[in-house]
């Protein structure tokens, strides 16, 4: 038997989901005056924040022209516009500032905690939501929206009602499950007559065949372009950071393929070229080769590839070369130092899938944008609930796209309360 809360009192907002945008779309409501409880059903918020970034949280992008910005979302990015005039790049620099935590702007115009820990980020934005009246309800488990009259009534928590005037959904998506992200938000939308696109893993490793890849486990090279193929034909080239794994490939630059290549092999197989040297030809290259074998000739090749290779890849590279690792450099012909440069400039890969949730930086699928007035993140068919974040269908890539959507639209859902409560 379902019960109402004993002495319950009557909140303006329900927020489910102390994660990112919760914890902006709480504080910030109750900055404005509004009654709000945070729900969080882990035993602390922010256990997805606290990992994001390597546990540094890339919290935004340094693109401050919003056109550019917003180019990193696709085909969203017309729905986003209005949310991200009234809340964008330049506002969370402010505001985290405002909470005393200053950003700071590193490589690729990403954007990090001058403290470099994501955990502050985590208990300023708490500091931020329990300062302006928040009450917060950890390990509390959502089962069900409540609806009535053609409007969204409470939640349904532990086996009791919670009654309240708006219902915000931050839950998150499916990436990272181990933190609480288990799709119950995309469930809770399907019963509510939401259309949800099915989330698979999206901003996430991949994973590959071939034995040298994996030998070089733990190693990361900044500077590096991939090439992929289907079926045999040129795709598409990235260039950037490569971070080798016990199961394949990682690190930005893979991260932001892995969508494509996701497509890429629903309709076939799909191979990979790593080019190890990109701002440098088959020519100059050689050339660079000559000059190393010409000061070594008597050495054998094992002995001098840890100069010619990228740090720490020689033994695993000369495993796929044709050459035995003995060999005197003097006796290598040619053919044979035309062979070890093409290597180093087209090195094989075999894709085999994506990794899991449990690897996944960002999920997809959700729900659709034309179901959502992105003007104030409320829902089209309930006019009282509002969906943040994850949950919405918008492709991003890794780089604190992510995280300033949970901002933009969490601080822009607090503002338009007042409209799903009738005094907007």
């Amino acid at each position: 038997m379902v019960k109402k809360l004993k002495n319950q009192e009557k909140y303006d907002v329900v927020v489910v989901g102390g994660g990112a945008s919760g914890l902006m779309m709480a504080g910030r409501a109750g900055e404005l005056g509004w009654r709000v409880l945070l729900l969080e059903k882990n035993h602390a918020l922010g256990e997805k924040l606290n990992i994001t970034g390597g546990g540094r949280c890339n919290i935004t992008n340094a693109i401050y022209d919003k056109r550019d910005f917003l180019k990193i979302y696709g085909p969203a990015q017309d729905f986003l516009f209005s949310p991200f005039s009234q809340f964008g790049v330049k506002d969370t620099f402010a505001f985290f500032e405002r909470l005393g935590l200053p950003l700071v702007v590193e490589a690729r115009t990403r954007a990090f905690p001058a403290t470099q820990k994501a955990t502050d980020v985590t208990k300023v934005l708490e500091r931020y939501a329990r300062n302006n009246g928040v009450t917060v309800r950890l390990n509390s488990s959502v089962s069900k929206i409540l609806t009535t009259k053609g409007q969204v009534s409470g939640v349904l928590l532990n086996g009791e009602e919670v009654s309240a005037s708006a219902v915000v959904l931050a839950t998150g998506g499916l990436s990272h499950p181990e933190t609480g992200s288990t799709g119950d938000g995309f469930r809770w939308l399907k019963d509510l007559g939401h259309g949800v696109r099915r989330p698979s893993p999206d901003v996430v490793p991949l994973k590959v065949e071939e034995t040298w890849v994996k030998e070089l486990s733990g190693l990361s090279l900044s500077f590096m372009k991939i090439t992929f193929y289907a079926e045999g034909k040129r795709a598409f080239s990235k260039k950037g950071k490569i971070l080798f794994t016990h199961f394949g490939l990682s690190g930005p630059l893979i991260l932001n393929s892995a969508r494509e290549v996701k497509l890429l092999l629903e309709v076939g197989a799909v191979t990979a070229l790593v080019d190890a040297f990109p701002d440098t030809d088959l020519g100059a290259l050689e050339k660079q080769i000559i000059k190393i074998f010409d000061a070594n000739k008597n050495k054998s090749l094992k002995n001098v590839f840890k100069d010619i290779a990228p740090l720490g890849t020689a033994e695993a590279i000369l495993s796929i070369l044709p050459l035995a690792p003995d060999i005197k450099v003097n006796e290598i012909k040619k053919v044979e130092r035309k062979g070890i440069v093409k290597t180093l400039k087209s090195l094989p890969v075999t894709i085999t899938g994506l990794m899991g949730f449990d690897r996944a930086v960002v999920s997809d699928g959700g729900v659709s944008l034309t179901e959502i007035d992105t003007r104030s993140m409320r829902s089209k068919i309930w006019p009282n609930l509002f969906v943040l974040g994850d949950l919405l269908d918008i492709n991003r890539q890794s780089g604190g796209y992510s995280l300033q959507l949970c901002w933009t639209t969490g601080f822009v859902a607090a503002e338009h309360i007042g409209e799903a409560l009738g005094n907007g």
